[in-house]
């Protein structure tokens, strides 16, 4: 009788089910292993975000600043910012009106190191000061950092409306050209992709925010894993993966959003680029500028100048930088009878005119 008791008894669900439960519970270790592991990374990652230092400009004392006409404009979100217009002396001789963003750390004036050929070509040029920088003001928290966000986008959109009123009012073609310069360089890009009247762009150290950080990120993975056999297996969709979970973070934490230069490349059409790059830029690569380059629409150019660090075009071949961005400006700005030789090769143009 008790052992037909005994069988009657129905075992508990634990026991009649215990290996979905050690397989439920085996996941859930493991999710939060996972999770743990991606906190860390994240941590991490974040802080590379914010206190890697930006790569080092040249100081004020290269350069004479040029004076021009001050104004003051907005943002597209209201931000009250300082431009300035620059003209040739020979007001008849214009050619089009070229928009100068500025790099980080810098401000309007440092357009007097790279454009003041193009102002003695006949260009006009405006320049202005991102919020956070020289004059312009910056009253939210968002503290400006070297990665290009919606803020220098908007900045960009706002004197791009205010340069194409000014020429509307002057009885001026609308049409401008964008000069930018590393983070400036990409702040452009992000505005042009938007905005038709947008003829060409020239690019001095432009970088992709994705590509430079899942760069650092490779580079320094050591501090992520003491393992060297985990850190070397990561495929890359793991350090996109990493990337995307990193400005889903930093965006609320830096109260901006960080929009994809790679991604706005990709997409944009008809708008002839030039890129300049540093042969010894340590803060690009050269499969990042291989990269930026393949995927930019046609026409497009690319000088790599040697010798040349981040942003150092200019100082170290003046006369070939000054050659260059007349001839590409004067070719889709001002719709010149330029040779492509003139834009890829000038120094091999000059000697032949000279010999």
């Amino acid at each position: 009788m008790l052992i037909e008791i005994i069988a009657a008894i129905e075992p508990p669900w634990i026991v009649r089910h215990w290996a979905v439960l050690v397989i439920v519970l085996t996941c859930l270790s493991l999710l939060a292993f996972t999770a743990m592991i991606l906190a860390k990374y994240v941590r991490i990652t974040l802080n590379i975000f914010v206190d890697t230092p930006p790569p080092l400009s040249v100081g004020p004392p290269d350069f004479k600043p040029l004076l021009g006409e001050m104004v003051r404009f907005r943002s597209f979100d209201g931000t009250s910012l300082r431009g300035m217009h620059l003209h040739p002396q020979n007001r008849h001789e214009y050619k089009g009106t070229i928009l100068f963003c500025h790099e980080y750390g810098a401000d309007m004036f440092s357009c007097s190191r790279y454009a003041r050929p193009l102002i003695e070509a006949g260009f006009n040029v405006f320049t202005f000061d991102y919020r956070g920088h020289g004059d312009s003001s910056n009253r939210s928290r968002y503290k400006p950092l070297q990665w290009p966000s919606d803020k220098e986008q908007q900045d960009t959109l706002g004197a791009l409306a205010y340069v194409e009123a000014a020429l509307t009012a002057e009885g001026k073609s609308p049409n401008v050209g964008l000069f930018g310069i590393s983070r400036g360089a990409g702040s452009s890009l992000l505005a042009a992709c938007s905005t038709p009247n947008v003829k060409a762009i020239l690019c001095d150290g432009l970088f992709s925010t994705e590509l430079t950080i899942i760069s650092f990120m490779k580079r320094w993975a050591h501090i992520f894993a003491s393992v060297k056999l985990v850190y070397d297996n990561h495929t890359e969709r793991f350090w996109q993966f990493l990337y995307w979970l990193l400005i889903r973070f930093a965006q609320p934490k830096l109260a901006c959003r960080y929009p994809s230069v790679h991604k706005v490349l990709m997409e944009m059409h008809n708008c002839p680029i030039m890129l300049v790059y540093g042969q010894r830029d340590s803060y690009i690569r050269e499969d990042q500028i291989n990269s930026l380059h393949a995927i930019a629409p046609e026409p497009k150019y690319l000088w790599v100048v040697k010798g040349a660090k981040h942003n150092h075009a200019a100082i170290v071949e003046p006369r070939q930088y000054a050659a260059r961005s007349i001839a590409f400006f004067r070719k889709y700005l001002a719709e010149d009878n330029v040779a492509e030789s003139e834009i890829q090769n000038p120094a091999e143009v000059e000697a032949q005119r000279t010999a």
